[in-house]
């Protein structure tokens, strides 16, 4: 077996196998909140034009009533990935009326929690299970930090990758063990270099003041609206929305899959003190109960455990995530570390898609030993230290207890990227990926050419404040989009799409027999299967 990233780079040449990942799988989630012509959050209900948040493939909401998500199917091609997802934004123009979309991960002009409306889906089970998480995520953690949109970016390794890697390895496990395995070992890696990623990346050094207003935070006054850190990265991977106890002494291992099912699954049935005291279900004032939460576990459901990463399988109609993944194993990946590229109509680009590929490969292909508690520590005081200062002249991080110079490291990360850029290249008959890798060294040495420089430095040179910024965003990609809607025919499309989610929201509610109370309870008394 190959035991260095050389070794197996050349053995993956060798074989050929590199000329299989321009059949990559992937699939966007980009988030973006609705808000009113001045910069407020809109509190207008969810456009019925845009369908079903419930059953809609590729219009939904997230955490809030204004929190839009768009959803792509999967793709092999970057190109029509975003094309898909360019034409849910038209769409999305065309039914918005005067609302707009905000471009930026951190929210501005915020009142009391009060004006953050939590989104609803109907009154089935799973809409009312969807509602009442939501209810207990408020409680647990706060509305403010539910604003907070991002780009989740799903990716997979082609399946005809597999079966040669596993003998590049002289693997006798099942595929799919093998497979799973070798996901979790890209997952601690990309624990590990995320940093890189939000350092290249990252969006939001600056925050609106209202956001913020009332709280202890830390940060610096850029001017008498905006909150800032000098030489911040990406606020948004902070812990500046997170104010919960519960999940900071949470430890989840990646080490395996059996470690990862157990560990969510013990902090979904483990109560918590003070969620037990909040109780599940209140008094309300003319008689009768209302919830406040699903359950007083640490976690009311996996998704609650937020993390960079997230090992995904496509769940059956009903099947808990973690169920799918012991019986299943791991499908791909969910990075959840991306902001919103201010300067991109729609939050991304190719070229950072075709990093984040080769980025995926590296964590893969780079040999992943397990962490413990003390290596963890370490992860995570690495990411904290880019967040907060990752433009810092001369930053310093740690490699496995010895300080090591930012600038080094992450040209040490983009030249390993480079050799594997080259041979994605080859298998696509292009030049794109080495294109992406050698744009993203300029910015290792230059940090100006950041988004998170350049957004600050729009911001001195215009003497003025995030929202402002934000706005002139928002306006000018609006004007983007209702300048090109979409042709009749794919107008007709979306319209389509919409009018059956809407028909299968009313199919789902009228096909229930439990009452929610019975419906809740079947679904928590589920238990994840063992690997078989």
């Amino acid at each position: 077996m190959a035991q260095h990233f050389n070794d197996i780079l050349s053995l993956i040449q060798q074989q050929k196998l590199h000329l299989t990942l321009n059949q990559m799988v992937r699939g966007i989630e980009k988030e973006s909140l609705r808000i009113e012509p001045n910069g407020h959050l809109a509190q207008t209900p969810h456009p019925t034009a845009l369908g079903s948040a419930l059953t809609h493939t590729s219009i939904t909401t997230d955490y809030s009533e204004a929190l839009l998500e768009f959803i792509t199917p999967t793709f092999t091609d970057v190109d029509e990935m975003l094309e898909h997802l360019e034409k849910t934004h038209r769409y999305t123009y065309q039914q918005l009326d005067n609302e707009k979309l905000w471009v930026n991960s951190m929210p501005c002009i915020m009142g009391d929690e009060s004006s953050i409306p939590i989104a609803t889906f109907g009154n089935s089970n799973v809409g009312r299970m969807k509602y009442v998480y939501r209810l207990g995520l408020w409680h647990r953690y706060g509305k403010l930090m539910q604003t907070i949109a991002g780009i989740h970016y799903n990716v997979s390794m082609p399946d005809d990758f597999w079966p040669g890697y596993q003998k590049l390895h002289n693997n006798t496990d099942s595929l799919q063990d093998f497979i799973s395995a070798q996901y979790f070992g890209l997952i601690r890696n990309f624990q590990r270099f995320v940093g890189l990623v939000i350092y290249l990346y990252g969006a939001s050094p600056t925050v609106c003041g209202s956001f913020l207003k009332g709280r202890d935070h830390g940060l610096e006054k850029f001017n008498d609206s905006t909150l800032y850190l000098p030489y911040g990265t990406s606020l948004r991977m902070s812990d500046l929305g997170y104010q919960n106890d519960a999940q900071a002494g949470l430890l989840i291992s990646y080490n395996s899959l059996n470690e990862y099912v157990a560990d969510l699954t013990r902090a979904i049935q483990t109560p918590h003190p003070a969620y037990e005291t909040l109780g599940v279900r209140k008094n309300k004032a003319g008689g009768g109960e209302e919830y406040q939460q699903l359950n007083t576990n640490i976690l009311q459901i996996e998704n609650e455990y937020y993390g960079s990463i997230r090992p995904k399988r496509v769940a059956r109609s009903g099947e808990k995530p973690t169920c799918a993944l012991a019986t299943r194993g791991v499908e791909y990946i969910e990075m959840r570390c991306v902001d919103l590229n201010p300067f991109e109509p729609i939050g991304i680009s190719a070229e950072k898609i075709r990093f984040l590929d080769v980025f995926a490969v590296l964590c893969l292909v780079e040999p992943s030993p397990t962490i413990d508690t003390a290596a963890q520590q370490e992860i995570d005081n690495n990411q904290e230290a880019i967040v907060m200062q990752g433009r810092k002249p001369n930053l310093q991080i740690h490699q496995d207890g010895e300080a090591v110079c930012f600038k080094n490291w992450g040209h040490g990360l983009l030249d390993k990227m480079a050799k594997i850029a080259t041979l994605m290249d080859e298998a696509g008959d292009t030049n794109n990926y080495s294109n992406a890798i050698a744009n993203q060294k300029q910015k290792v040495d230059n940090p100006e050419k950041t988004p998170s420089a350049k957004i600050i430095n729009t911001l001195r040179e215009n003497d003025t404040g995030f929202y402002h910024f934000a706005m002139e965003k928002a306006l000018e990609h609006e004007t983007y989009f209702r300048n090109n809607p979409l042709s009749e025919d794919d107008f007709k499309i979306f319209q389509k799409q919409s009018a059956k989610s809407l028909q299968q929201q009313i199919d789902i509610e009228n096909s229930d027999t439990l009452s929610f109370e019975q419906y809740l309870t079947e679904y928590f008394e589920k238990k994840p299967c063992e690997n078989p």
